[in-house]
C-alpha cells in the first residue's frame, strides 16, 4: 500500500502542465539559444526590427542557427507537398520555436500568426511565474513554454519566453490527471495484481497454521517444520504450536504407558492369587467360597487383559495413522463375523463396503468395529444386520440386533469404562463392561462419534460416524 501511495503522489509532479524546473540539458540548450539570438540582432538598434524579423523568420520557415530545432530541407520539402494537398501543416515534429520578447511591464512584443489560444497561454505563464530568475516551463494542450530568459537586445533589458510543440506525452497520461476516477481506476488495476499476490503470500502462514490445528481437532498430533517459516510473528506462532503439539504427544504416551505398566504389574499379584486358590483346592478340595474366588479372580483376568490390550492399541496411536481403504479395512473382518455368526445358528447381513479411505489407527479402528458386532452377534436372537454409508465427508456405521436391547435410560451410560446394564443381557454374560468403552474410546480418537438407540429390530442399534479423507 505504501509503493501504491507513493506512485500515485509521484504521478501529479509527471504532469508536465504543471509549473516546473527546466531540465538541465533543456536549459543550457535554451541559454545558448538566448547566446544566438543577442549575437544575431547585436547591431540592430530598434526592438521593433528584431520582433518583426523573428516572426518573419518563423512565418516563411526559414532555418537559423539560432533555431535549432527548424526542419531540414527534406522536412521542408514534405511540408510543402503537405501544404499543397491539405493546405496545412501538420508535420508535427518540424515546427520550430517560437520566441516571445517581453519587456519589464509584461507587454509580448512579438506577434506571431497563431491562435488567439497560444498568447493566452504566454499571458498566463507570465503571470504564474513568481521567481523570474529561476525559469520554468508548463505544458499548454499540445504548446510548451518555458521562460523567462534575460535577453539584452537593441541596449535594454528583456525577457525571452520560448514556445515549442509538444508531442511526447501521450493523451491518456492527460486524462488521467484530469479525472481522479479514472486515474484511481488505472492505479487499482495496476496494483491489483500486486496487493493480490501480498495478501496470498501473507495468507499461506495462517493457512498452514489453520490445516495443522484441524489435524489436532481430528486427533492427529503431529508437528509441522513449515509452521516455522514466514514472517517473525507465524514462525513465532508455528514454533509454540509445535511445542504444544510435542507437549500433548508426551503427555497421552506417558499416560498410555502408564496404563499399560499398571495392567501388566497386576498381573503378578493375580497369578500368585490364583496359585494360592488352586493349592488351597488341593489341600482342602472344592468349595463355594474358593469356587467365587476362581470365578472373581478370572473376571479380574479378564478385565486386565482388556486393558492391556486397549493400553497396547493406544500407544501412539494419535501418530502411527495412515490413509486405508474402507474395504481393505473392513471386509476380512465382517467375513470372518459372519462365519461365525453362521456357526452360533445366525444371520449376519451387511451391504457393500463404499469405495472410500479414512485417516486412522488400522488396528484400533477395526477392533472397535469388532467389539460392537460381536456384541451383536452374542445378544441378538438370529439376525444382525450392519450397514455402511457414505454421505459427503461422514462415514455412517449402523450395527443392530434382534436381542433383547437395553433400556432407555441406559443407552448413554453403556459406554462408560465397567458399566454394567442391569437386565439379563449382561448379567448372565460375565462381561467385563469395557468393550464398549474401548470402542468409544477409539472412535473418539478418530474424530468421530458413537450413539447407541432402539433397533427397528427389536435389540439395539449402534450408530457411529466417522470422517472420511
Amino acid at each position: 500500500m505504501f509503493l501504491v501511495l507513493m506512485t500515485v503522489l509521484a504521478l501529479q509532479h509527471l504532469d508536465p502542465r504543471k509549473a516546473k524546473d527546466i531540465p538541465r540539458d533543456k536549459y543550457k540548450e535554451l541559454l545558448d539559444t538566448s547566446t544566438r539570438i543577442e549575437q544575431r540582432f547585436s547591431l540592430d538598434t530598434k526592438i521593433s526590427v528584431i520582433t518583426k524579423d523573428l516572426v518573419s523568420r518563423y512565418n516563411t520557415f526559414q532555418k537559423d542557427d539560432f533555431a535549432p530545432r527548424q526542419p531540414d530541407e527534406d522536412a521542408k520539402a514534405e511540408f510543402d507537398d503537405r501544404s499543397k494537398k491539405k493546405g496545412t501543416w501538420d508535420f508535427k515534429e518540424s515546427y520550430p520555436p517560437m520566441f516571445f520578447i517581453v519587456n519589464d511591464k509584461g507587454d509580448i512584443l512579438t506577434r506571431y500568426r497563431a491562435p488567439h489560444f497560444t498568447y493566452r497561454a504566454i499571458r498566463n505563464f507570465i503571470t504564474s511565474v513568481d521567481t523570474p530568475d529561476t525559469p520554468k516551463q508548463r505544458l499548454y494542450g499540445r504548446f510548451m513554454v518555458s521562460g523567462p530568459l534575460p535577453i539584452t537586445l537593441a541596449g535594454s533589458q528583456y525577457q525571452l519566453y520560448v514556445g515549442e510543440r509538444w508531442n511526447r506525452p501521450p493523451s491518456f497520461l492527460f486524462q488521467l490527471f484530469d479525472h481522479p476516477f479514472q486515474l484511481l481506476l488505472a492505479v487499482m488495476l495496476v496494483s491489483t495484481p500486486l496487493l493480490l499476490w501480498l495478501s496470498w503470500a501473507l495468507s499461506q502462514p495462517a493457512r498452514r497454521l489453520e490445516k495443522a490445528a484441524q489435524c489436532v481437532a481430528r486427533g492427529e498430533f503431529k508437528t509441522d517444520p513449515t509452521l516455522e517459516k514466514g514472517t517473525s510473528e507465524f514462525r513465532q506462532a508455528g514454533a509454540s504450536f509445535n511445542q504444544m503439539v510435542e507437549a500433548i504427544n508426551q503427555m497421552i504416551s506417558r499416560q498410555q504407558r502408564l496404563l499399560s505398566d499398571i495392567s501388566h504389574e497386576l498381573r503378578s499379584p493375580l497369578t500368585r492369587l490364583r496359585m494360592a486358590q488352586a493349592l488351597a483346592v488341593r489341600k482342602q478340595g472344592e468349595s463355594q467360597e474358593l469356587t467365587r474366588i476362581d470365578t472373581e479372580a478370572q473376571r479380574l483376568e479378564q478385565m486386565i487383559g482388556k486393558l492391556l490390550e486397549l493400553s497396547r492399541m493406544q500407544v501412539d496411536s494419535h501418530i502411527n495413522r495412515e490413509s486405508l481403504a474402507l474395504p481393505l479395512l473392513w471386509e476380512g473382518l465382517l467375513e470372518d463375523t459372519q462365519f461365525e455368526a453362521e456357526q452360533m445358528g445366525k444371520r449376519l447381513t451387511f451391504n457393500d463396503i463404499p469405495q472410500r479411505n479414512i485417516h486412522a489407527h488400522p488396528q484400533l479402528i477395526v477392533s472397535a468395529l469388532e467389539n460392537i458386532i460381536r456384541n451383536a452377534i452374542y445378544y441378538g436372537k438370529d439376525t444382525i444386520r450392519v450397514s455402511m454409508e457414505a454421505k459427503s465427508d461422514q462415514l455412517i456405521i449402523r450395527v443392530e440386533d434382534n436381542g433383547e436391547g437395553v433400556p432407555e435410560e441406559e443407552l448413554s451410560a453403556i459406554f462408560r469404562p465397567f458399566y454394567r446394564v442391569s437386565t439379563a443381557r449382561d448379567r448372565h454374560s460375565g462381561g467385563t463392561g469395557l468393550g464398549l468403552s474401548i470402542t468409544e474410546s477409539a472412535i473418539r480418537q478418530h474424530n468421530g462419534s458413537i450413539q447407541a438407540s432402539r433397533s427397528p429390530l427389536g435389540g439395539l442399534l449402534v450408530e457411529i460416524h466417522l470422517p472420511l479423507d
